[in-house]
């Protein structure tokens, strides 16, 4: 008996997730069609299609003429294991805590 109370219960909270789920990517998709005031279409804006706030816009985002980048803010190369192994055996080796482990030992 419990275990059908308990699939029951867990199928009703499935489907609520579920359709929280459903509802936010409804809400989400009718947000992003909206334009809200104080922002301009950047078109004119070396053919960005994406929407630019006027005064707001972090400078990160910005090149030196204003522009918006389209450049990866984040790149990451790609290392080896070994390579990855050294370096944590290096910050390891280097840690005031390992000196403190080896103390204890003694």
């Amino acid at each position: 008996m419990l275990h059908l109370l308990y699939i029951l219960v867990f199928t009703i909270l499935a489907l609520i997730a579920v359709a929280n789920l459903i509802r936010n990517l409804v809400m989400f998709s009718f947000d992003s069609e909206q334009n809200y005031p104080g922002k301009t279409s950047s078109v004119a804006n070396n053919g960005n299609l994406a929407y630019m706030a006027t005064n707001k816009q972090h400078p990160e985002l910005l090149d030196e003429a204003g522009n918006l980048i389209k450049e990866p803010l984040l790149v990451m190369r790609s290392i080896n294991v070994e390579d990855a192994r050294q370096k944590l055996d290096a910050l390891y080796e280097a840690s005031p805590g390992k000196k403190r482990d080896n103390r204890e030992e003694s």
